[in-house]
């Protein structure tokens, strides 16, 4: 598994976000049962980058605090039964591993809604890490259902790391 992971953000935690990030990818790849190597890019920003990016790929004008950027197309969510002969472009040559997405994070909104919650950046940020994961591997909150079901595979896999609230 590779995490290509970048910090725009430039500010100190309490933990080590790169590190934390891997964790938690790696939790939800073995929740999701995802056969293959991975491969997840990690951007840690700032609100207003995260913004700009918002407006310019969702056309929604405001920051939020993950953007979720998947490269492969689900008939079922974590159904990775297909992606050899429907997504083989989505290997990484080099590596051999499946380029599941891009997951963007905005630090200014992990401490607002650490603070907000009640709880650590840590949880904040382990917690947005899994849920754009569970977007990388096709589940979305459109639905009350489909959010129940998002809510519960994160606290599974947050769970798994022993990060609670």
């Amino acid at each position: 598994m590779s995490v290509i992971y970048e910090d725009e953000y430039g500010k100190d935690w309490p933990f080590s976000p790169e590190e934390l990030a891997g964790k938690v990818i790696e939790a939800s790849l073995d929740h999701e049962n995802c056969p293959y190597e991975a491969q997840v890019n990690v951007l840690l920003t700032g609100n207003e980058e995260i913004h700009e990016m918002n407006r310019n790929f969702r056309g929604i004008d405001r920051p939020t605090d993950v953007l979720s950027f998947p490269l492969l197309n689900y008939e079922t969510p974590s159904d990775f039964s297909r992606v050899e002969e429907e997504e083989a472009d989505s290997f990484d040559p080099e590596s051999g591993e499946l380029m599941l997405g891009d997951i963007v994070l905005s630090g200014d909104k992990i401490l607002e809604q650490a603070e907000a919650y009640g709880h650590s950046t840590k949880r904040e940020f382990a917690f947005l890490v899994a849920h754009s994961m569970l977007h990388l591997c096709g589940y979305d909150h459109m639905t009350e259902e489909e959010a129940k079901e998002m809510e519960r595979r994160q606290e599974e896999i947050l769970q798994s790391l022993s990060i609670t609230r």
